[in-house]
């Protein structure tokens, strides 16, 4: 990849690379601004880039979204590895899982949740789109069928859709009433009934 961080230089603090800090950028302002209110300009001003380097990179703003799904994509699989190496119980991967949505919820009071927002904004393009946004929902979906199901529920599949449907509900009344007190109040009673299985 151009201008890779990994490695020697990115462990004493080498900073990133352009397209990864395009990257970053896209996605924070796509999270607080939406797709349309977004500009490749606004882009590359975030990521202290000069705009015509942008192209270097990415020749359209979809180009920029899809790198943003990746992005969001790789960040899912490396949270759940994370909770996966670190707990031993589904129940306890499950709570941790629940412990993710409330570690933003200042933020998802503020602008939405990162995933459902883009998921949704996705959905209404009119044009037909080539994203695999909906593979961002499914990820975690499958990783929570799978806690589930080690669980010796027959149901996990509904369980999980059940998981992430209280969570996103959650979060888009939290930024609808701007109150992140309503995603740890609905963790709260997630944990509860993961405890009742």
């Amino acid at each position: 990849m151009t201008d890779s961080t990994s490695g020697p230089a990115a462990a004493v603090g080498r900073r990133p690379g352009k397209r990864e800090r395009l990257v970053a950028a896209a996605t924070q302002l796509l999270h607080q601004q939406g797709i349309e209110r977004t500009t490749l300009a606004d882009i590359a001003n975030a990521a202290d880039v000069p705009a015509g380097n942008v192209y270097y990179y990415f020749k359209t703003k979809d180009d920029v979204v899809a790198a943003v799904i990746e992005a969001h994509a790789q960040q899912i699989k490396t949270t759940l590895a994370s909770i996966d190496a670190h707990h031993r119980s589904p129940k306890s991967r499950l709570k941790a899982f629940v412990r993710e949505f409330t570690a933003q919820s200042e933020i998802v009071a503020q602008y939405g949740c990162p995933l459902g927002g883009l998921c949704s904004e996705l959905g209404k393009r009119v044009k037909q789109s080539s994203f695999t946004e909906a593979e961002l929902m499914r990820l975690p979906i499958a990783w929570a069928e799978q806690q589930f199901r080690s669980l010796g529920r027959r149901d996990a599949h509904d369980l999980a859709l059940d998981l992430l449907a209280a969570y996103e509900g959650s979060a888009l009344l939290a930024n609808t009433l701007r109150d992140p007190s309503v995603l740890s109040g609905s963790a709260r009673r997630i944990n509860h009934w993961i405890d009742t299985l």
